[in-house]
């Protein structure tokens, strides 16, 4: 129980989490220190933009290596922002790839993306997963506040109206739990139960199959929330997995696959809603290893 990203031509270095991979020598107040800090987070918002770990990947490292060439692209602006806004800059530059060639439930996800209104996605996921404001939205992709606002609304509810379906809890946590309940019912889908453990997951998942999982990753039995997931997806093969944790970090550091869709703790409503919009929508999960 837990407390209360067109595949570039570019080849990417390896990403770590922390300022080692920086030119200047440690110091608090340095661009590199706070480029560090926010790696995981730009891994993160890049994964979901491209739906693929390795894309994601590739546009995180070319927006680091374009800032350590020349800081002057920060300036305007605080570290994250513009960060976030020469990663969008560069994905945006290379024709806002997702990945190309899937089928199944990724060619229909990506026939859905086509019918989205330009910009809202990505306003969205900047606003309700990263927690940014509207004036910021609107200096990483290029507009006005009040057109960043306008986008968010419209992401809203393009993608709440376009796909509806079965999603299944993994929560130990009553209250979590019954609140997690709440916020997916209200829209719209349906809940097909809330599992506890990596065994009840196993049965609740088979007796109902879910288009979605929503799981914790610290279970009561002292189980694992990942080891429920890996089980339940070769039972019931691939489908869109969202994980809530109080430890991001541990899960995107770069040494192996990692989830496309990760909600810290303590989350928000709008969280959720646009975790599970965007899961159900763009249906890009990776399997993950304890």
């Amino acid at each position: 129980m837990e407390p209360n990203a067109r595949q570039g031509r570019l080849v990417p270095r390896k990403l770590k989490k922390g300022p080692d991979n920086m030119d200047d020598a440690p110091n608090p107040q340095s661009v590199s220190d706070q480029l560090g800090k926010f790696i995981p987070y730009l891994r993160r918002y890049a994964r979901a933009l491209t739906g693929s770990q390795n894309s994601g990947d590739t546009f995180a490292a070319a927006a680091l290596e374009a800032i350590l060439a020349d800081r002057s692209v920060l300036d305007g602006t605080d570290v994250k922002t513009g960060l976030f806004r020469v990663l969008y800059g560069i994905w945006a530059s290379a024709g806002a790839p997702t990945e190309d060639g899937e089928t199944g439930a990724q060619a229909q996800a990506q026939k859905h993306l086509a019918k989205l209104t330009n910009n809202s996605r990505e306003a969205l996921l900047l606003y309700s997963i990263e927690g940014f404001s509207y004036r910021d939205i609107g200096t990483i992709i290029g507009v006005d506040t009040s057109e960043a606002e306008a986008l968010v609304a419209i992401a809203r509810r393009e993608m709440a109206d376009s796909v509806m379906g079965s999603v299944m809890i993994i929560e130990d946590e009553a209250i979590i739990a019954m609140d997690l309940e709440s916020i997916v019912a209200d829209m719209g889908h349906r809940v097909t139960g809330i599992a506890r453990t990596r065994d009840e997951a196993v049965t609740l998942g088979k007796a109902d199959v879910p288009n979605l999982i929503l799981a914790d990753i610290q279970l009561a039995d002292n189980s694992s929330g990942i080891d429920a997931v890996n089980d339940l997806l070769t039972e019931l093969g691939h489908r869109p997995v969202i994980f809530i944790t109080a430890f991001p970090e541990r899960l995107l550091t770069g040494d192996k696959p990692e989830p496309a869709f990760l909600i810290s703790k303590p989350y928000t409503e709008d969280q959720v809603i646009s975790a599970v919009s965007q899961a159900m929508f763009f249906s890009s999960t990776e399997t993950l290893h304890a």
